[in-house]
């Protein structure tokens, strides 16, 4: 087993991983650990172990080490686990771990085989990127690249909030134009889902199975400041869904067309549109609780 450790939130996070590898060894497991030092190491890091033989390769870190660790394992017969450290940890809510590093270190030594199929997305310079929760596309997106990463290790989530607010009066909410298996439509705002959560364990596309091919799209098809607060404000109540303008489709291809419209994929930037989005070939296996 080798963990590959994202230090970069700091003292706190290098703590949850002590605690961790002091109950691994509590259970006879004593793996190797990897850090990081930027982004896309991660990536190469599992890419190398999966390689060699490694049978488990962990992402220790947020949900944005997770995708890029799932990145590096792809295609591979090794299993990823997880040891979530990050600030909303929406994969390990949607799959139902605790976030306590003893329980998640439980899961690691005794947990069952399952899978989680990815999903993938083309941009026109060339780039793909791998998710394994959702992509966003509009006002989420603007958030999540203007966010100041000083300040979300300081405050964690509300650093979130503090964006919001800042991005609400300048975001332009430029109309996407996209297309679902072929169908023309248009949006506000897109979030491209695997799983139900989002932003921790807000239930965002209730219908959602991560195990499964195929995706629960969500169209914000209202723009402007005060339908993104109240979208904003209906997140923590689950109520999302219900709000006018909003309607969830489940497709196997999402087509994003406008240039410089920004996108994120797990909570990090993903550059700007156009993206073509679908599954990733095959699922990856996971440890479950």
């Amino acid at each position: 087993m080798l963990i590959v450790f994202n230090p970069t939130a700091g003292a706190g996070r290098r703590r949850r991983l002590a605690r961790a590898m002091a109950a691994l060894a509590g259970l006879g497991l004593r793996p190797e650990v990897a850090e990081t030092q930027g982004p896309g190491d991660a990536r190469l890091i599992a890419a190398a172990a999966a390689r060699h033989g490694r049978a488990v390769v962990v992402a220790a870190g947020g949900d944005g080490t997770i995708a890029e660790v799932a990145a590096g394992l792809e295609g591979s017969e090794a299993t990823l686990g997880l040891l979530p450290l990050g600030t909303a940890n929406v994969l390990a809510w949607e799959l139902g771990l605790h976030l306590a590093p003893e329980a998640a270190a439980g899961v690691l030594a005794r947990g069952r085989p399952g899978r989680i199929w990815p999903g993938q997305a083309r941009f026109a310079d060339g780039r793909r990127r791998l998710f394994v929760q959702m992509l966003g596309a509009g006002f989420d997106a603007a958030v999540v690249a203007g966010l100041d990463l000083r300040l979300k290790r300081r405050l964690g989530r509300a650093a979130y909030v503090l964006q919001t607010l800042a991005e609400l009066p300048r975001y332009g909410f430029p109309p996407i134009e996209l297309r679902l298996d072929g169908q023309p439509l248009q949006a506000a705002s897109v979030i491209v889902s695997k799983g139900r959560l989002y932003a921790g364990r807000y239930l965002l596309a209730p219908a959602a199975r991560p195990a499964e091919p195929g995706f629960q799209v969500v169209l914000f098809q209202q723009g402007g400041p005060a339908a993104a607060a109240l979208a904003g404000a209906a997140l923590p109540l689950g109520l999302v869904s219900r709000l006018p303008g909003v309607t969830i489709r489940h497709v196997q291809r999402v087509e994003l067309g406008n240039v410089a419209v920004p996108a994120q994929a797990d909570g990090d930037p993903a550059g700007r549109l156009p993206a073509w989005i679908e599954d990733a070939p095959a699922p990856l296996r996971i440890l479950l609780p």
